[in-house]
C-alpha cells in the first residue's frame, strides 16, 4: 500500500530480550495495520517473528559478513536497499550505534534502558518497580508515532506439535509443565536438589518437561528423566524450532530469571519464576504473567537483592538466594494455576 510505513527494527541478542519484542510487535502491527516491521536480528531468532503479520526478519551476520565497522556498514547499505522510513533501536548498544550512523537522514529513536534507575535499584537507593522492558520497546514505538497498547494482548494459537516431539512421547492432550532450570549464572538458579524434589512432586500430577542445552545441562535432565516417572528430557533431543512448537503447547513453565521464560511468555502461556539475586522490580518479568506467578528470595535473608540486574554481581553467600523458596511454595503455587485433574 502506498501509505504504509516501514520500520527497521534492532535487537541482534539476547534470546530473552529478542522474544520480549514479539508481543510487543504482535500489538503495533495488529493496532497499526499499516505498518510494516523489518526486525534485523541474528538468524538463531527467526522462528520468534514467523507468524506476526506485517513483520519480517533480516539476518545480521555479526560474526562473518557483518562482523566490525566495515561488516555494519555493509550491512547499512543492504538494509538501505529495503526503503525503511524510520528506525528503532531497541538494544541501544555500540553494534546498533555505529549502524544508526550510517542511516544519516532517516528518524532514529532508541530505546530508553533506564540505566540510572536499574543502577540506583541495585544499590538500594530506590527500592520499586521500574518500567517493563515490553514497555520500554513500546515507548520507542509510541516516540516514532506508533503508539502502542499492551494491555489487551493477542497470542497466536499453540503450534501443531512437531513428530520429533510426538516421538518422545509428548501428547497435548495431557497437561503439560515445562521447567527450564538453568540460567546465566547460578545465582538466578534454583539449587538443583531442590528442584530435584519440585519435579518429582509435580510428576505425581503433570507431564513434567525438561528444557536445557549444552552438555552439562543435558546430563543432568536426562539423570532426572531417568529417576522419575512422567518426565521428559527434551534437552539435545530438538531443533530450536521444534523446541518452539513444544512451547507453545505448555499449559505453564517454571522458569528461571532466564530466555525460557519469555519463550513460553509470547505464546501467551502461563510462566511461574523463580527469582535468586534479581528481582521483577528491574523490568525483566515475562510478559503478561501477574505479580504473584514471581517467587522471589527472602528479602530478610537477603535484603541485598536485587545485587545486579543481570545476576552477575553478589555477595558469594547470597549464591543461592533462590533456594529460600520453598519446594511447597513453589508446588502449591502451580497446582493452584492449574487444575489437576486432568492429570497426566
Amino acid at each position: 500500500m502506498p501509505d504504509q510505513k516501514h520500520i527497521l527494527a534492532i535487537r541482534f541478542s539476547a534470546m530473552g530480550d529478542v522474544a520480549m519484542t514479539v508481543p510487543v510487535l504482535r500489538a503495533l502491527t495488529s493496532q497499526h495495520p499499516q505498518v510494516k516491521v523489518t526486525v534485523v536480528t541474528r538468524a538463531f531468532f527467526k522462528p520468534f517473528f514467523e507468524d506476526i503479520p506485517n513483520v519480517e526478519v533480516y539476518v545480521a551476520d555479526l560474526k562473518g559478513k557483518h562482523k566490525g565497522v566495515l561488516g555494519l556498514y555493509k550491512l547499512s547499505k543492504e538494509l538501505r536497499k529495503l526503503g525503511f522510513d524510520v528506525v528503532a533501536d531497541l538494544h541501544n548498544v555500540l553494534r546498533s550505534k555505529i549502524l544508526k550512523l550510517f542511516f544519516f537522514g532517516k528518524k532514529v529513536i532508541q530505546i530508553d534502558k533506564g540505566r540510572a534507575e536499574k543502577k540506583a535499584l541495585v544499590s538500594g537507593e530506590v527500592v520499586k518497580q521500574l518500567k517493563t522492558t515490553h514497555q520500554r520497546y513500546a515507548n520507542v514505538f509510541k516516540a516514532l508515532s506508533f503508539p502502542v497498547d499492551l494491555s489487551q494482548p493477542d497470542f497466536p494459537e499453540p503450534k501443531s506439535l512437531p513428530k520429533a516431539v510426538v516421538d518422545l512421547g509428548i501428547d497435548s492432550t495431557k497437561t503439560l509443565v515445562g521447567i527450564a532450570p538453568f540460567a546465566a549464572y547460578e545465582s538466578k538458579m534454583y539449587p538443583l536438589e531442590n528442584m530435584a524434589a519440585v519435579i518429582s512432586e509435580l510428576s505425581k500430577d503433570y507431564k513434567v518437561i525438561l528444557l536445557g542445552g549444552g552438555d552439562k545441562e543435558i546430563e543432568v535432565l536426562n539423570a532426572f528423566e531417568a529417576k522419575y516417572e512422567n518426565v521428559v528430557s527434551v534437552a539435545g533431543k530438538l531443533s530450536f524450532k521444534e523446541e518452539l512448537g513444544l512451547i507453545s503447547n505448555l499449559e505453564l513453565m517454571l522458569a528461571m530469571d532466564s530466555g525460557n521464560g519469555h519463550l513460553a511468555a509470547m505464546f501467551g502461556v502461563k510462566v511461574i519464576t523463580i527469582w535468586g539475586v534479581t528481582h521483577p522490580f528491574a523490568g525483566f518479568v515475562p510478559f503478561n504473567q501477574p505479580e504473584d506467578f514471581q517467587l522471589t528470595a527472602d528479602c530478610n535473608q537477603y535484603p541485598k537483592i536485587p545485587t545486579s540486574v543481570y545476576g552477575n554481581k553478589y555477595p558469594e553467600e547470597y549464591k543461592q538466594a533462590a533456594g529460600s523458596v520453598t519446594v511447597e511454595t513453589i508446588v502449591s503455587k502451580i497446582k493452584s494455576v492449574i487444575p489437576t485433574k486432568a492429570g497426566i
